[in-house]
């Protein structure tokens, strides 16, 4: 009921408008900030040495990510230096903008995982939440704001896209041997 209310309600498009807004900011002022002279090295560095951990234990709690650290992207430091503003910049900017609004949401929900698996609280649950119930209202969340544009054009193009590679005909279901 609270996830169909979210995801049509024009009451609840004015409500994300507001958070969306919000969370948005919150992206972009990050981003921007880091924006010509962030290092991420020293930050994957201390994930890998201070891992989240099992108190009784002590073993890892999230030993894909300390992997995923250690085999990608602390040889890859250059490129997530650039990806990390960039990536928070796109984020708040499609949020502020409504532009590809549950993207947007979805990866900046990605990125407060990241951080939160690394073991850093600050504000990510906070902005977890908020992004949450923007991706979870889906389109209404940008209904006023460039998704009212942007979908039904984005809609058009892969319905033509669909129609010249072949598959005119969805319910065909005749397979070759």
């Amino acid at each position: 009921m609270v996830i169909r209310w979210l995801s049509e309600n024009q009451y609840a498009a004015g409500l994300m408008l507001i958070l969306r807004v919000y969370l948005g900011w919150q992206w972009l002022s990050a981003g921007w900030h880091k924006l010509g002279g962030f290092d991420a090295s020293g930050f994957l560095k201390g994930a890998m040495g201070n891992p989240v951990v099992d108190k009784g234990t002590n073993e890892l709690v999230y030993p894909t990510y300390i992997a995923f650290l250690e085999h990608f992207a602390l040889p890859n430091a250059k490129i997530i230096n650039i990806l990390i503003p960039f990536g928070e910049f796109l984020v708040g900017l499609g949020l502020i903008l409504g532009a590809l609004t549950t993207a947007a949401a979805f990866f900046g929900l990605l990125m407060n995982f990241m951080f939160m698996f690394a073991g850093t609280v600050s504000t990510n649950p906070w902005l977890m939440l908020i992004g949450m119930l923007v991706f979870v209202a889906g389109a209404n969340a940008g209904k006023f704001g460039c998704d009212f544009f942007v979908l039904p054009y984005l809609r058009t193009l892969f319905q033509k896209f669909r129609g010249r590679s072949g598959n005119a005909n969805p319910g065909n279901k005749t397979f070759p041997r």
